[in-house]
């Protein structure tokens, strides 16, 4: 019984350091979910009438990618 107690604290000793899997848990995944999210957005604006925001707002796809790649970049550094 002893063994099994040990076990089981050393099993939850280790999910406890484990890094959370969520969604956006990779700043990868989050440069690419806010960049398509833009896009999403932009073409709802462009096709929904608000042809200017909808270009505006797209115009952000490219920056949000540019900023994703300097950040992931730097922390190979």
């Amino acid at each position: 019984m002893n063994n099994t107690h040990d076990q089981t604290t050393q099993t939850s000793a280790t999910q406890e350091h484990a890094p959370a899997r969520g969604l956006l848990s990779s700043p990868r995944t989050f440069f690419f979910m806010a960049a398509f999210l833009s896009f999403v957005l932009s073409v709802g604006l462009f096709f929904s009438g608000d042809r200017e925001r909808g270009i505006f707002v797209g115009i952000w796809v490219p920056s949000i990618l540019s900023a994703g790649t300097l950040t992931l970049m730097g922390r190979g550094r």
